[in-house]
This record gives C-alpha cells, sequence and structure tokens, in this order.
C-alpha cells in the first residue's frame, strides 16, 4: 500500500518539467544556509574550541554530506533536498551537546533552529515552486 503510494509520489514528482525543478534549487540552498546560520549562532552557548561550530555544514543537492555527520551520517541529497548537518568525522559529539547526558545539561541548537525556522522555509519554498511553475511550465 505505502510502496504504491511512493510510486505515484515519485511519478507526478518526475512529470514535473526539469527547468521547474531547477528553479526552486536555490530558494532551497538559501534556506539551507540561513538555518545553518542560525544553528551557529545557537550553538555558540556551548562553545569550547568552535570545532562544533565549524562542523555545521549544507549539503546541496547531488552532494555528499560528511562522514559521522547529525542527523544520519553520510548520504547523498537527492535532486530537490538540501541537508543541514552537525558534526563530523573531527566532531562525533554533536547529539550530546543537542541532547545532553547523565553528566552534562542539553545546549540544544539543532532542532531548535529548525522549529524556528521551518514554517519560514515552507513559505519561501512554496513562493518559489509557484513561481517556477508560473513562468515555466511550458518551457522545454
Amino acid at each position: 500500500m505505502a510502496s504504491d503510494q511512493i510510486k505515484r509520489l515519485q511519478r507526478r514528482l518526475e512529470a514535473i518539467p526539469k527547468n521547474v525543478r531547477e528553479a526552486v534549487v536555490p530558494s532551497l540552498e538559501k534556506s539551507g544556509e540561513e538555518l545553518a546560520a542560525t544553528m551557529r549562532q545557537l550553538a555558540e552557548t556551548s562553545r569550547d574550541t568552535g570545532a562544533l561550530i565549524d562542523s555545521i555544514e549544507v549539503t546541496p543537492p547531488g552532494q555528499s554530506t560528511p562522514p559521522y555527520s547529525q542527523p544520519g551520517g553520510m548520504r547523498v541529497a537527492s535532486e530537490l533536498e538540501v541537508i543541514v548537518t552537525a558534526g563530523n568525522e573531527d566532531v562525533r559529539y554533536a547529539h550530546l551537546v543537542e541532547y545532553g547526558t547523565s553528566k552534562t545539561e542539553a545546549q540544544p541548537f539543532f532542532w531548535p533552529a529548525v522549529r524556528l525556522l521551518q514554517k519560514r522555509i515552507k513559505n519561501r519554498t512554496r513562493r518559489a515552486i509557484s513561481k517556477a511553475v508560473r513562468e515555466g511550465w511550458d518551457k522545454p
């Protein structure tokens, strides 16, 4: 059942003209950069060496996330996906800062930034999709 729904969704996404899909990518990248900047700002309270802040990265479509990054580790972003991660092979403790441990208090930076910007990112993406559809659906 769910597999059929996923296949139908994939067919519908593939039916969207390539120029419309490409027109949305700058909006996604801008949102990713804004999210990463907010995460870096919120992570300032946990600054020790600055390595955690420096490990927050934006992965554009078609690129691989850093190994050992949170959430999800190393993976490739799809055509219409921008991934923001924290951590890398040198900074493997992003989740411990986010959630805390039995010996340290949580200092959340990742999910508060997501919740703070979620509506703004969603609206920006919707506007970019609407504009791309209006301007370029009929173009090859």
